[in-house]
């Protein structure tokens, strides 16, 4: 067998998968931080929002590959809504800078509530 035929005949399907999964998952955690330093706790409407958005064409979608990395998307928003409440949280401890233009976000503040 030579290389073109093996390479005809493997399924990279779930190595491509995985690769994106791995890249999607990689860009919510900026995004994440981003979000909650621009517009607060308020960012996980656009979160839930998002990966309803996602979810519906999840279960549409012919092809598994579109529907995984459709799903993989939906429950990476999910998440992203439980992340910015942990990000509020090291903006708090001081582990991330605060936006000093969003009102609020003075860290005095936040520890006088």
């Amino acid at each position: 067998m030579d290389l073109m035929q093996i390479i005809s005949e493997v399924n990279f399907s779930g190595l491509l998968i995985g690769l994106a999964t791995f890249i999607i998952i990689g860009l919510f955690h900026p995004l994440v931080i981003k979000g909650e330093y621009y517009f607060g706790e308020k960012i996980k409407w656009a979160f839930l929002v998002a990966g309803i958005l996602f979810l519906v064409p999840t279960l549409l979608a012919d092809s598994v590959a579109v529907s995984a990395l459709l799903g993989v998307t939906a429950f990476s928003c999910f998440w992203s809504i439980k992340e910015v409440k942990e990000q509020t949280e090291r903006v708090r401890k001081g582990w991330f800078p605060a936006n000093p233009k969003r009102m609020g976000s003075n860290i005095e503040e936040n520890d006088a509530e």
